[in-house]
């Protein structure tokens, strides 16, 4: 019997993820470390094995009969675990449910570089990295709290020099979300770092992020859009100097402005203000980071801005008054929950507050944040949602309605979370 190399490709995906998955139920901090590069190594090969035998005739019918948990657990895709709630949806028409196309809000495009290539581009940029091989590089990525995560970001992202680096991880995170079913990104960057501690030139950057959209949509059909982050505490020269950069790039695939880093230390966040009125004239949207590490006065701090989304938020379930605010402002949050242990944010993911905003009415997409220095993909992150309580439909839609997309790509992503999930209720 024949076999095709797509065949054989989803059955080593499907042993890959299947074992991750296994795993990602064990109980313990241990549990999620170990297997993951195993299985990585898995989906590689499956990679390489994809579309090898392209070219030859094959029989029609032979379609892709991979399943995700929640069909081997038997609940249908749209579905809680409790079997109902929000965004509950029927199995779509035809029985199959995965890939289910997903909506990633919440990736930063320096920390989508696997170690592989993190190493190959360190090497041809002169970059010193704390480690010369993959093993001892990943081995970094195992955080004590989250100020020792921003400090290996520090010192892993600087390795982006290139303007055909940032185009190169635009296509690369492309091609890989696009095998979880991703059909939407929005991945946000930071050029401020590149360009005042490394002497990048902004155009350079943005150059390759913006040419990067544009080959995932020719090559691989999948919709990326970016964003630049200021970094909180920078001087707001150098904010506002980010923001006229962006603006630039508004129609070339640039759709709003981000703030990050360390949210301790972010200050007096009305130094952004004239950053923000900056990025509002000309088109683009507001989605900082804020209730990650920095408890609920940071949100509080940036409504200021009537922001479009927060990434992260979740320090929010801890103040209903304020859960109740964004349920009534719309705000929608872009989760990242194995971010959220990794970094020690949350002390583990059965305390992850998710049921707690669901709850509570307030919407939740889901991203990986930095799935490289997390070891995740997104396909485990909606694993992840699913059992806190959020569905993949309930998850997909809050993507849909929370992203800074035009309206065309908004209803071509409506009509393919219709065709997966059924008609949005109401």
């Amino acid at each position: 019997m024949l076999i095709r190399s797509d065949d054989l490709a989803q059955i080593v995906l499907r042993a890959a993820r299947d074992l991750s998955s296994c795993f990602m139920r064990m109980e313990g901090p241990e549990a999620t470390r170990g297997i993951r590069p195993f299985a990585r190594r898995f989906e590689g090969a499956a990679e390489k094995l994809s579309g090898a035998d392209r070219g030859f005739h094959h029989p029609s019918g032979l379609g892709d009969s991979s399943r995700s948990s929640s069909a081997h657990s038997g609940r249908r895709p749209g579905e809680d675990d409790s079997g109902g709630g929000p965004g509950s949806a029927p199995l779509p028409p035809g029985g199959s449910a995965d890939p289910y196309p997903k909506i990633e809000l919440h990736v930063h495009l320096e920390g989508t570089i696997r170690p592989e290539r993190l190493l190959d581009m360190a090497r041809r940029n002169g970059v010193a990295l704390p480690a010369d091989n993959v093993e001892a590089l990943s081995a970094l990525y195992r955080y004590r709290d989250f100020g020792h995560f921003l400090e290996m970001w520090r010192t892993t992202t600087g390795t982006m020099r290139t303007e055909d680096d940032f185009r190169r991880a635009v296509l690369d995170y492309a091609l890989e979300a696009k095998s979880h079913g991703v059909q939407y990104i929005e991945a946000t960057f930071s050029p401020i770092n590149r360009n005042k501690w490394d002497g990048i030139p902004y155009p350079a950057m943005f150059d390759g992020v913006t040419d990067g959209i544009a080959a995932a949509a020719e090559h691989y059909g999948v919709t990326v859009r970016a964003m630049p982050s200021l970094i909180w505490g920078v001087d707001r020269d150098l904010a506002e100097e980010c923001a006229q950069w962006a603006v630039r790039y508004r129609d070339r695939g640039i759709v709003g402005l981000d703030a990050g880093g360390n949210e301790s230390a972010r200050g007096d966040v009305s130094e952004f203000d004239r950053a923000v009125a900056i990025a509002r004239d000309g088109g683009l949207g507001i989605v900082p980071h804020a209730g990650e590490a920095g408890g609920v006065q940071a949100i509080r701090d940036v409504l200021r801005w009537n922001p479009d989304g927060l990434q992260h938020g979740i320090a929010a379930a801890g103040d209903p008054a304020l859960m109740a605010e964004l349920v009534d402002r719309g705000t929608i949050l872009r989760v990242t929950p194995t971010s959220n242990v990794a970094t020690r944010v949350v002390a583990d993911i059965a305390e992850h507050p998710l049921p707690r905003l669901r709850e509570a009415g307030v919407r939740c997409s889901i991203g990986t944040d930095d799935p490289a220095l997390f070891d995740t993909t997104l396909g485990q992150e909606y694993e992840l949602a699913e059992r806190l309580g959020i569905s993949p439909a309930s998850a997909y839609r809050a993507g849909v309605d929370g992203s800074l997309c035009d309206d065309a790509v908004r209803q071509q992503l409506r009509e393919t979370g219709d065709a997966a999930f059924g008609a949005t209720p109401g």
